[in-house]
């Protein structure tokens, strides 16, 4: 009963709240809402939010959080813009990228898990490190590879399905069938949820705390520098500021889709809508007559009520099962 509803209500929640939003956006601009334009930019841009959130996610259920992963993106992007310009081949360029990525997770690992420092204060340090590193490197000079749009991986990747549908939202969903699988079905996915729910007792338990932990930092850098990838195809450039705004929308999306702060309950269905969430609300604003800096104002309220009620409805399920233990006993 509790695990159903710790992992239903919330994204049902979830889906509430983006219906509704629709539902007031659809009413106060029907000339943008109901025409399939607005649909296909979305689809163009809120894959990449969600990727990085997906991952993001399963690092939050770990008790762990990654503040470096918009200077990941720029990295995954220079180095992929920069391989493509010196071998011309988009396959050397992709590998190249996710290397550099998973680096920057071994990187954030080895901080948090050999040395010990709380991933929050490791990742901040290691983002203005590898920013600063991506900015130096780049010489603070933007990329442009206009000709990636000639090759094969760019049609794979970004391409056009239809003319209407950008190939990322495919990824994008590919990718979270594969985390929703280990998450709910695989040995890694429960060793995730027990480290969130209590390290120490994970440990005891057989866990591999320590592989884990590392794992989990790995692929939040190699999904990072392949959004990185996606980006400067999408955009035929690379700029050394690339990933920058990508730190409050993710974060946005994970906790508005029901992930607690504190670890050990999260739920990637839920991401996605927070990122669906997230995705409609500038367009929405602006196209409602508001200014657009409005927009971190109402991200602002959308996501402190999201947390209330979440907390609010955890712990009536937390004391629902109480009582119920409580008779049972």
């Amino acid at each position: 009963m509790m695990s159903f509803l710790s992992r239903h209500r919330i994204p049902t929640l979830t889906a509430i709240i983006l219906i509704g939003l629709w539902a007031i956006f659809a009413y106060l601009s029907p000339q943008t809402f109901l025409h399939l334009r607005i649909y296909t930019s979305f689809m163009s841009t809120i894959p990449f939010t969600a990727m990085l959130a997906f991952a993001l996610t399963l690092l939050i259920i770990a008790r762990e959080i990654d503040m470096s992963f918009p200077s990941v993106v720029a990295l995954g992007g220079y180095v992929f813009a920069a391989m493509f310009k010196a071998t011309q081949s988009p396959i050397i360029a992709l590998v190249a990228a996710l290397l550099a990525g998973i680096a920057c997770g071994v990187l954030n690992g080895c901080l948090v898990v050999v040395f010990r420092i709380p991933s929050i204060i490791a990742t901040i340090g290691t983002q203005f490190f590898l920013g600063g590193l991506t900015t130096v490197l780049a010489d603070g000079i933007a990329l442009s590879i206009p000709e990636v749009r000639e090759t094969a991986l760019h049609g794979l990747l970004v391409g056009r399905i239809a003319e209407i549908i950008p190939a990322q939202v495919l990824w994008a969903g590919a990718l979270l069938a594969l985390l929703w699988l280990l998450l709910a079905w695989h040995v890694f996915g429960d060793n995730v949820n027990f480290i969130g729910d209590n390290p120490n007792a994970a440990k005891m338990m057989g866990v591999p705390v320590a592989r884990t932990r590392m794992l989990l930092f790995m692929q939040m850098g190699a999904i990072s520098a392949l959004v990185g990838v996606f980006v400067s195809l999408e955009m035929s450039s690379w700029w050394p500021n690339q990933g920058q705004g990508y730190m409050l929308l993710v974060f946005a999306s994970v906790f508005i889709g029901g992930t607690s702060v504190l670890g050990g309950r999260g739920t990637l269905i839920g991401t996605l809508f927070g990122a669906s969430i997230i995705g409609i609300l500038e367009a929405g604003i602006i196209s409602a007559g508001l200014a657009g800096f409005w927009t971190r104002l109402i991200y602002g309220v959308i996501i402190l009520l999201s947390l209330v009620v979440h907390s609010v409805l955890l712990k009536q399920h937390s004391r629902s099962w109480r009582q119920l233990f409580t008779i049972d006993s």
